[in-house]
């Protein structure tokens, strides 16, 4: 299986699931499926299909919607099953982490959607 997520890797989930995330929602099916998730998610919250306009976008803004997709997606990964983890408090802080860098990057996003749209606009 590959991976079929637009603006994050199986790898870059991992990674911040950190090494006690569940060895059943740590694989690539199931991340697969998180990214969709996520990234239609973004997409939707941003107001903007940044999906099909991938390609064309600048390394910056690709930053952006990597780091909010592989965030969200590693949400899920350790919401999943928690058990793994030394506590419930470390994933739950893990988890506080990620969603703030998950809220932090679509509020970016979100702006610069806007700001785009005002400039298509006028």
């Amino acid at each position: 299986m590959a991976d079929t997520g637009i603006f994050a890797t199986t790898a870059e989930v991992q990674r911040k699931a950190g090494a006690n995330a569940s060895t059943v929602s740590n694989v690539e099916a199931y991340i697969n499926d998180y990214m969709t998730q996520a990234e239609s998610w973004i997409n939707v919250t941003c107001k903007f299909n940044y999906s099909d306009e991938y390609a064309n976008l600048d390394v910056d803004v690709k930053g952006i919607l990597k780091e909010a997709a592989s965030s969200l997606a590693a949400i899920y990964v350790i919401n999943y099953d928690m058990s793994g983890f030394t506590s419930r408090e470390e994933a739950l802080i893990m988890i506080n982490i990620l969603w703030a860098r998950v809220f932090e990057c679509t509020k970016l996003l979100e702006d610069k959607a806007d700001a785009q749209s005002f400039i298509n606009d006028a």
